[in-house]
């Protein structure tokens, strides 16, 4: 009895010590994504020349939400029908948001499981290893890729508001970059998580389209909504455990797939599977509503089954996020009255008003972000206020990006 005794006891020590390995394991690997981007095919304007992919080194800079002494980046072949080979990725801290030298110091090597190249396979992304790299909350970051050989189908993010360079060479640990070549869009990268161990540390998913992702926003700026939301959140010691990814993507819909997949069907991708997202943002809907009358007019019956689908997409969304535990909040649609693409008329503002009525009403979402209350024009409620518009009638200016992000209540995001 004794020596069973004694068995049990030494049983439950290494279970004990098991245990708690495994918790301080958990606690260390409490991944948030502190940065992130959609994925889509960009269109044939924004791929880059196979031959510019070719033995070339691609240098990213991105804008950083939280910070933590350990990162980890995520490569992506979403939309590749071939395995993508990465021959080296590298971090480094930029010298400037708007140029491609960097801190050579700081230069860091990515491994994925173990090596210093990955193979992704077509459809999917890769995490790398974690890394001991501490970043500060709003500090930039600057990752580079080298390929041997271009994918048959890129992978991207055009709508970046940030400059990309590459050359040819593997030179993902040059100090500078004078001879690239420079465009604004990202490429094969999607993803920067932090680890925490604050308690209650989580993130923000902010989907949506073109208002969303920047358009009108400076380039390299980082002045989106979205941005300055981040920029509200650590200047608040309640909320600076929190960030924020911008899963907006230019022209996105609803419904129908546009410039990239349909929101319900990337929200999987963009919302589920991003580290530590405890709330998302739904922001969707002016192009599907806009775009319902642009080749001709249709009837009121029509108009009213494409909102009731509008909606039910929406219904989707919400049952998708309380699944997964995650909060969601609804933003009322902005007014576009005056913007030359989508030339609405009295029934297409019927319907933006219909939406934002179930949008706002109790029992929907968690919560309301009245981003339509805070752009419209009081004199002229179905146009944006002039003071906040970028000069076509449906995006705004920084300073009406401004004024989403300071909007938005903080309280929301309660832990």
């Amino acid at each position: 009895m004794k020596i069973a005794h004694h068995a049990n006891q030494s049983l439950a020590a290494v279970l004990l010590l098991l245990f708690g390995a495994a918790c301080g394991r958990a606690q260390a690997g409490n991944w948030i994504v502190s940065w992130g981007t959609s994925q889509q095919i960009p269109e044939p304007a924004n791929a880059l020349p196979a031959d510019d992919l070719r033995d070339a080194t691609v240098r990213q800079i991105v804008h950083l939400s939280v910070g933590g002494p350990t990162l980890r980046v995520h490569v992506s072949n979403a939309f590749g029908t071939d395995a993508l080979h990465l021959t080296s990725v590298h971090i480094a801290r930029p010298v400037s948001p708007s140029a491609s030298a960097i801190d050579p110091a700081t230069d860091k090597a990515l491994t994925f499981a173990g090596k210093n190249d990955v193979i992704v396979p077509p459809g999917a992304d890769f995490v790398s290893d974690p890394v001991d790299y501490p970043v500060a909350p709003l500090s930039d970051l600057a990752v580079s890729l080298h390929l041997d050989t271009p994918p048959a189908r890129q992978t991207s993010h055009p709508g970046s508001r940030a400059t990309t360079y590459y050359v040819h060479g593997d030179a993902v640990a040059a100090a500078n970059l004078p001879d690239a070549k420079h465009v604004d869009h990202w490429y094969l990268l999607s993803d920067i998580d932090v680890a925490s161990s604050a308690r209650g540390s989580a993130a923000i998913a902010a989907l949506g389209d073109s208002i969303t992702d920047g358009h009108g926003a400076t380039t390299n700026g980082n002045d989106r909504w979205t941005d300055v939301l981040a920029a509200r959140l650590q200047a608040n010691k309640k909320t600076r455990d929190i960030g924020v990814t911008n899963q907006g993507i230019g022209g996105n819909h609803l419904l129908t797939d546009g410039s990239g997949p349909n929101a319900l069907a990337r929200f999987d991708r963009d919302v589920l599977a991003q580290a530590g997202v405890k709330w998302v943002i739904v922001f969707e809907g002016v192009n599907d509503l806009g775009g319902l009358t642009v080749q001709h007019p249709i009837s009121q019956q029509e108009h009213d089954a494409y909102v009731a689908r509008v909606i039910a997409s929406y219904q989707q969304m919400i049952a998708r996020a309380h699944a997964h535990g995650i909060r969601i909040l609804g933003a009322t649609i902005t007014p576009y009255v005056g913007a030359g693409h989508y030339h609405p008329d009295a029934i297409n503002e019927a319907d933006r008003q219909a939406v934002n009525s179930w949008i706002r009403a109790a029992g929907h979402f968690d919560a309301v972000v009245d981003f339509d209350a805070v752009l419209r024009d009081p004199q002229n409620p179905d146009r944006m206020l002039p003071a906040y518009d970028s000069g076509d009638h449906l995006h705004p200016g920084p300073a009406g990006y401004k004024a989403m992000g300071e909007a938005i209540p903080l309280n929301l995001f309660k832990k």
